[in-house]
Parts: structure tokens; C-alpha cells; sequence
């Protein structure tokens, strides 16, 4: 009788720059086998362009029939670079019970920035108890709002015990709006009210990335006639359905990379290991141990924000292969500085709009002395306009002018004032900024060959010609800046890669004497105490460019860089050898001697008893994990249920203070039949 064939995955890892894709077989061995893997560009106008063009290269090299195909499964790195650029939709914040003052914590005011806040009296006790809600004022508010932001936020004063005032908040949002709302409970259980708020927040801002990203990945697997679940891999490397993300976008933050710790341990096998992986946008860097992704307990830090959101403990530095190129200001000898924003890179723009891009950069190489702005360039990024709410009359005035093909900014700008409004546009992802990276360093030197090349070597020359403290030009050569913006971006990796290490030994709190320790070891410095560091595991290199950029990571770190044979596309291979894994919580807490009152999903009880309270929690908690499983998508969930007693003694006495239980569901994802 001939064998059952095992079903076909397919990955998908949208990022910053690229996107991938490989078709994946469990047959072939323990670590199964890669039958074909493709790259396109990530196409952020349209995703769904993107999408096809990378998976529709999978399936011609592999001569694959769609119908084979009975898994898809998606990380992307879109949220995470959206937090770190700044970027993301206009929403409105409604916060219940708290005050202006609470905006200071946390960072939630610079996280808000000019985003509109509205607050409401209400809210609740530590035990659950409701102050009184009075919604009137945002009742009167949201005809105005409901015009000008993508979305709202809603947090109250301590929602996690007791949410009723948030979801009627959320209730009338959306029968006045229609508009997406997001419930700071939906999100985390913990306590800590601006935190919250601000977890809530961005994930406001991310609903319309997010749900364009997987709206496009579902339209196009309809066109191809593949029927299978769609998943995504949260920011802890656990896989969820499509549906599931939509709602709760700020769990895919640390999507792409989580994905690539688990490609990066299935790859090379090594159960101990620093993860190193480098994309257009961001350098992330993990740590494996015994096999498994250390997680940050007290949530992701992400663009210089602390959120709640349970993740890979991992750090994420504004460094890539598209990095702007730009220099120390004042100094005589001036460092190449590089991120942490993302710009389209001359090669790529100069191969997409030709003379557009290469005219304008020959024109400023005819000037007599460098611009400030040579090499620079502005155009859309084609997001549906209905994005662009909220604009100022400055800034809409400036976006009128920017179309979709680049348009130099020596010509567009005609004030200082109008280059901190086109930085507003860009952080509202709006607008994209052309100019010269390390990816076209690498085209000059021939190192990377994919885009065009002319452009690249024609932006290389304008950086060249900029002047130091001295008046004289920077580098003699594009081959010569090329050279030191490549070394410049290992260097810079081998002392991301060392901070993450002393951080995960403790070191944080001292980050700017590690950082100085870090750099004299890396530089080799000579003095009266001479330093080395050296890693006591090795680093496997992930990303397309890291057998170039990680080529001299070695003698830096003081151990070996693995980089796999499929490295470029680790991240889409860890997203289809991953599981589902969901968790919820309970609390049991005591307000007064004899009472126990429960707080578990939207609902608050009352108990006399405190086993049966705890009884319940469990109870509770098993259900809602196993219904919160089905709904991220596997319906063979192994479910474990774990309480953790706070109590005290008194005269010899136990007494009860607080319960906490979880639940956590894991197993793998259901594939078509």
C-alpha cells in the first residue's frame, strides 16, 4: 500500500523590506524539509502584491499543486517596525477614573503625542468595587472623533478586576462610530493602569496594519484556491489564528523575530545560542536556552515602550540593511551614524522609478559644494487616504505635493519649518524617505546586486563629498564610505549583540557603563586596562544579509557565528514548525473576612467559601482557555492549570489574601482535511 503523502505548510514572513516565503514538508527527516523557499518585495501600497509574488515563486519552483497545501501560516516584523519608526494610525484614548497626571507614567504621553485623549469619570476599586460612570463627555465627543481617528483605546482604573465601565465605553463607541475598539483587559490581566493604557493604545494603532496584512494574505489564497487555516505567530513565538491577530495586533510585535528563534533552533539544532537576526529595519537579539526562547516577564519593550504584551525576551535595535546613513554632527573626524529609521534605499528607488531618481541625483553631483538634503528623497507610501485623517493644513499641504514617484526634497522643501512637517508624515506612515543606506553600500562594492546599481553608486558619491570639522570631504571615494558603512554596521551589531548579553546577565541598570566597557573591548583600546569580551555560547546569524554583514562578528564577540543554510528565511520557516499556545487568568481576592470575590473574563462573583472560590477560578479558567484555544485556532489543546496562593500568617494563624490561577492551552494548529 503506498504511504499517505504528509500535507504541505506554506510560510509567509512579511517585513519591513521583504517578504517571504517557503513551502515546507514534515517529511524528510526530524527537522523535515524545505521543498522551496522565494523572496519578493513587501509591497506596503498593496500587500497582496507581495504576498503572491513571493509564494507564486514558491509553488512554480516546487511545482507544487495549491490544493496540497493544507497549512499557512504568517509572522511578520510590520508591527514591530511600526513601534519602532513611530508609526501608526490616529486613534483616541478614553481613560476612566484616572487623570491628566497618570499620562506621565509609563511614557504614555509621549506615546500620545498629539493623538486626542478623552476622560470619564469612573473605574474601580483594587476589589472589584464601581465608582460612579458618567459618559456624557465622551458621548458629546465622538461625532468629532469618529470623523478624525482610525480607532479608539479604552482603559479603566483597574479594569482587570472588574471591566464593566470599559465595555460600556467600547459599546457606545461602536454604536456611534463603527469604528474598531480596543479594551485594555482584552489585553492583559496585570495591574498597572498607564501601562495598560499604553499597551492599549498601540494596539489601536496597529488594527489597520494588521488587518490589511492578513485581509491581503486571505484574498490571495482565494485567488490561488488554497483552503487551509491562516495563522500568525505572536510575539512569544506561539502561533494564533488570523482572526485572533486581528484583534489583538500588539501580540504580533516581535512576530517575525520570535518566529526566527523557533526557525533559528530547528535549523541548526543548538539548544544554547545568542540569536542574531537582521533585517531591512531592525537588528533583534535573543537568547535560546535549552532549547527554548528566554520571555520577558514584564513584557516587550518595543520602540523605547514598555508594554504588557507577554513576548520574547528580546531586544530590538533600529539597525538593518536600509538604515539611514547619516553623520555626527560638529566633530572633527565625524562617526557614520546609522538608524533608527528605515529609508527606501537608492538602489531599490532608482530600480523602480529609473531616471525619476538617477537625473536628480546627477544634478546634485553638478553643484559646486553638497546640500544638506542631496540624496533625498520623498514619496507616498500609498496607504488608503482615509489614513490621512487629522491632518494639520500644513501637512496636507506638503502631502499634496508628494506623489507616488520620488520626488527630490531640495525641490519639495523650501523652510526648515516643512522638514519637521515631513517628518510628521512619515511617522504617520504616510510617507517614506529615499536616501543612501548600508544596502547600497553593499551594491557598490558589489557585495549585494539585486537592485540598481548606478543609484546606488551616484548616492554614495553625494555622501562622500560631505565635509568634516576640517572643511574636507568625508572619503575619497564611493568604494571607501561603502567600506566604512559596512564596517560600521558590524561593529554596531557585535555591540548590540554584547549589550543583550550583559542585560540578560543583570547589567541592565548599568547599560551606560556596558555600553562604554562594550565599546573599548569591541575597538580593541589600547590603555593601562586592556579589555576583551567574549560570549560564552554562539550566535547564529539570521536574516538575507547576515553571511554578509556577520562575516566579521567572530573576532568582536569571541566565539563562532553559525549562519544556516536557509537563514534568509528563517523567519517563515519558524512559522509553520511552531504551536498554538493561549493562556487566561483568574484572581480571587479577599475585600473583607469571610468574603471572596472572583474576577475571572467579564465576570465578577461573590463566594463565602474559599475553596469553592478557588474552585471555580479553576473551573473558569480551564473553559475560557479551552474555548480562547479553539478560537487561535487547534482543537487538540493539552490544557495545564497552575494557582499561586498569596497568604500570610497571624498569631499562627493562615490568612487569605490573593489567588492567581492560570490556564495555558499549547498544541499544534488544525490543517485542512
Amino acid at each position: 500500500m503506498t504511504a499517505k503523502p504528509k500535507p504541505l505548510f506554506l510560510g509567509i514572513d512579511t517585513g519591513g523590506t521583504y517578504t517571504d516565503a517557503v513551502l515546507w514538508s514534515e517529511q524528510g527527516g526530524p527537522k523535515g524539509k524545505v521543498l522551496a523557499k522565494a523572496k519578493a518585495l513587501t509591497t506596503r501600497h498593496d500587500l497582496a502584491v507581495g504576498i503572491s509574488g513571493a509564494v507564486d515563486a514558491v509553488l512554480e519552483k516546487s511545482a507544487t499543486d495549491p490544493a496540497a497545501i493544507k497549512l499557512v501560516s504568517m509572522s511578520t516584523t510590520l508591527a514591530t517596525n511600526a513601534l519602532v519608526e513611530g508609526q501608526g494610525g490616529r486613534v483616541a484614548l478614553i481613560m476612566i477614573g484616572f487623570t491628566e497626571a497618570d499620562l506621565a507614567r509609563d511614557g504614555l504621553k509621549t506615546a500620545l503625542g498629539t493623538d486626542p485623549v478623552v476622560f470619564c469619570p469612573g473605574g474601580h476599586d483594587v476589589h472589584g468595587n464601581a465608582a460612579k460612570l458618567d459618559l456624557s463627555g465622551l458621548e458629546a465627543a465622538l461625532a468629532e472623533l469618529g470623523a478624525s481617528v482610525s480607532g479608539f483605546a479604552v482603559c479603566a482604573y483597574f479594569a482587570t478586576r472588574n471591566p464593566a465601565h470599559e465595555l460600556a465605553a467600547r459599546d457606545l463607541i461602536r454604536e456611534k462610530t463603527g469604528l474598531p475598539v480596543t479594551a485594555s483587559h482584552e489585553l492583559s490581566a496585570k495591574l498597572g493602569g498607564p501601562r495598560r493604557a499604553l499597551t492599549t493604545l498601540l494596539n489601536a494603532r496597529l488594527i489597520s496594519m494588521i488587518d490589511r496584512l492578513v485581509a491581503a494574505t486571505e484574498g490571495f489564497l482565494e485567488v490561488r484556491k488554497i483552503v487551509a487555516p491562516l495563522m500568525v505567530v505572536r510575539g512569544d513565538g506561539a502561533l494564533v489564528s488570523a482572526a485572533f491577530a486581528r484583534q489583538r495586533p500588539i501580540e504580533t510585535i516581535l512576530s517575525g523575530p520570535a518566529a526566527s528563534l523557533v526557525g533559528a533552533r530547528h535549523m541548526t539544532g543548538l539548544d544554547s545560542a545568542m540569536v542574531s537576526d537582521i533585517g531591512g529595519t531592525t537588528t533583534d537579539v535573543a537568547v535560546l536556552d535549552g532549547g527554548r526562547p528566554r520571555l520577558d516577564p514584564e513584557g516587550a519593550t518595543v520602540g523605547g515602550f514598555r508594554t504588557m504584551v507577554e513576548a520574547v525576551a528580546m531586544r530590538t535595535f533600529g539597525l538593518g540593511g536600509d538604515s539611514e546613513v547619516a553623520l555626527e554632527d560638529g566633530a572633527l573626524n565625524p562617526k557614520i551614524l546609522l538608524g533608527p529609521r528605515r529609508l527606501v534605499p537608492l538602489a531599490l528607488a532608482g530600480m523602480m522609478h529609473g531616471v525619476a531618481v538617477t537625473s536628480e541625483l546627477e544634478r546634485q553631483l553638478r553643484a559646486p559644494n553638497p546640500g544638506r538634503m542631496d540624496g533625498r528623497f520623498a514619496l507616498r507610501t500609498g496607504v488608503p487616504d482615509r489614513l490621512a485623517a487629522g491632518l494639520t493644513a500644513p501637512e496636507a499641504k506638503l502631502y499634496e505635493q508628494i506623489g507616488a514617484v520620488p520626488l527630490a526634497i531640495d525641490k519639495l522643501l523650501i523652510s526648515n519649518a516643512q522638514n519637521a512637517t515631513l517628518n510628521r508624515l512619515v511617522s504617520r506612515g504616510l510617507v517614506h524617505i529615499s536616501g543612501f543606506t548600508p544596502s547600497d553600500a553593499a551594491h557598490v562594492l558589489g557585495k549585494q546586486a539585486n537592485w540598481d546599481q548606478a543609484s546606488a553608486r551616484l548616492g554614495a558619491e553625494l555622501f562622500a563629498r560631505k565635509r568634516d570639522g576640517r572643511g574636507q570631504n568625508i572619503a575619497a571615494s564611493p568604494e571607501v564610505i561603502s567600506e566604512r558603512v559596512l564596517l560600521t554596521l558590524t561593529r554596531w551589531s557585535a555591540e548590540y549583540i554584547l549589550e543583550t548579553a550583559f542585560a540578560e546577565d543583570g547589567l541592565d541598570g548599568a547599560a551606560t557603563v556596558a555600553h562604554a566597557l562594550v565599546q573599548r573591548a569591541v575597538d580593541a583600546h589600547p590603555g593601562i586596562a586592556r579589555l576583551s569580551v567574549a560570549l560564552d555560547r554562539p550566535v547564529i546569524g539570521l536574516g538575507a544579509s547576515a553571511p554578509l554583514h556577520y562575516a566579521g562578528l567572530p573576532p568582536l564577540i569571541g566565539n563562532e557565528c553559525v549562519v544556516p543554510e536557509d537563514t534568509d528565511v528563517a523567519n517563515a520557516l519558524g512559522a509553520v514548525v511552531g504551536q498554538v499556545r493561549v493562556s487566561a487568568e483568574a484572581r480571587v481576592s479577599q475585600p473583607k473576612e469571610g468574603l471572596f470575590r472572583l474576577a475571572s473574563g467579564q465576570t465578577v462573583r461573590d463566594f463565602t467559601d474559599e475553596a469553592k472560590a478557588i474552585a471555580a477560578a479553576e473551573a473558569d479558567v480551564r473553559a475560557i482557555v479551552a474555548e480562547r484555544a479553539k478560537d487561535a485556532g487547534t482543537d487538540n489543546a493539552e490544557i495545564e492549570v497552575a494557582t499561586e496562593f498569596r497568604v500570610s500568617t497571624v498569631e499562627a494563624q493562615r490568612m487569605f489574601i490573593e489567588a492567581h490561577v492560570v490556564a495555558v492551552a499549547s498544541g499544534r494548529p488544525r490543517i485542512a482535511v
